[in-house]
């Protein structure tokens, strides 16, 4: 029989906990949206109120959490958010420890993700996996062997946060990755688009989507539409140049690309391939591959329960609380 763990996901735009088991299986799941200017406080009340729907006032062995920012692994401090404000340098593991009376254990979102993705996802069978997700913002994370790519504290596998060249322009101001190809920055690259051209194909599918902006683009540009080329160009650009640079410095087996963009699909994934393609170094072109990733929505609470069950294995040490599951 298997211990009951807590996996949590924290990100930008949702916050997921589960129940389930070291072997990645989850029992139980309670998902909430999240609201960037609610701030820190609000979204840890969410938390906690997820923990209480799914435990039930069991106690968990062990909790893993996906922090969607840089993290200090070793001690479960978050060093920032650039999403939501108020986490800052704050003792997340030792806050949920004494609420949920349990041994905590936190890494970066994307991290986790990737963990998920390799063991139990599209990455079983290949080594190195790298993880690039694109939603609120841009992560990645490395799984060699089965585990982290753990660099220096207070973080690794920044990819979102590399810089995209821009001609007669000083490096220091080159923008960042996550500002030209998160889900936030197409999307508004779509919504002004439609506002220029109120009439065009981009403008009426808008008009009429019922998911993300995004979800649009690729049947917009087969209708002719300009802009939604010149997005979806760019889209493939930057993400094309964000894998070629994880592809050349650690030369992973598997990609795989997650968060909400990738769910436009195979008409992405086969666009970034072929772009990558091009920008590889010869001696590496078809030594790799990329995927989509395949745990969907699941992908961060599922390695999050892993990440548990893992460090509860190697012994790994965190004070026994009662529960107290309120607010603090």
């Amino acid at each position: 029989m298997h211990a009951l763990l807590l996996g949590i996901e924290i990100g930008g735009t949702k916050v997921q906990v589960a129940t389930g088991n070291s072997r990645g299986r989850i029992a139980s799941l309670w998902r909430g949206a999240v609201s960037p200017r609610a701030g820190a406080a609000a979204l840890r009340r969410q938390i906690l109120f997820g923990a209480d729907q799914v435990l039930r006032g069991r106690t968990p062995a062990g909790v893993g959490v996906g922090f969607g920012g840089p993290v200090d692994w070793r001690s479960g401090r978050v060093r920032v958010s650039h999403h939501v404000a108020g986490w800052t340098n704050f003792p997340l593991a030792k806050w949920l420890a004494r609420r949920l009376g349990a041994r905590v254990f936190v890494d970066n979102d994307a991290n986790v993700a990737a963990l998920g993705e390799a063991r139990l996802g599209v990455g079983r069978g290949g080594d190195p996996v790298f993880y690039l997700t694109v939603g609120s913002g841009i992560g990645g994370g490395l799984v060699v062997g089965g585990r982290f790519y753990h660099g220096a504290e207070p973080g690794e596998m920044e990819i979102g946060h590399t810089r995209v060249p821009r001609e007669g322009v000083p490096s220091e101001r080159w923008p960042i990755l996550e500002s030209l190809a998160s889900g936030w920055a197409v999307d508004r690259r779509i919504r002004a688009a439609a506002r220029r051209a109120p009439r065009s194909p981009l403008a009426r599918l808008l008009s009429r989507a019922e998911g993300p902006p995004a979800s649009v683009l690729f049947r917009a540009a087969r209708r002719g539409d300009p802009s939604a080329r010149r997005i979806l160009d760019d889209l493939v650009d930057h993400l094309a140049l964000g894998f070629s640079h994880a592809l050349h410095l650690a030369h992973p087996r598997i990609l795989v690309l997650g968060g909400g963009l990738s769910l436009l699909g195979e008409p992405l994934r086969r666009a970034i391939t072929a772009r990558l393609e091009r920008l590889a170094m010869e001696v590496f072109r078809g030594t790799w591959r990329l995927r989509l990733a395949g745990l969907g929505e699941s992908a961060v609470p599922v390695g999050a329960l892993l990440l548990a069950g893992d460090r509860l294995a190697e012994g790994d040490r965190f004070p026994r609380r009662r529960p107290r599951l309120r607010d603090g």
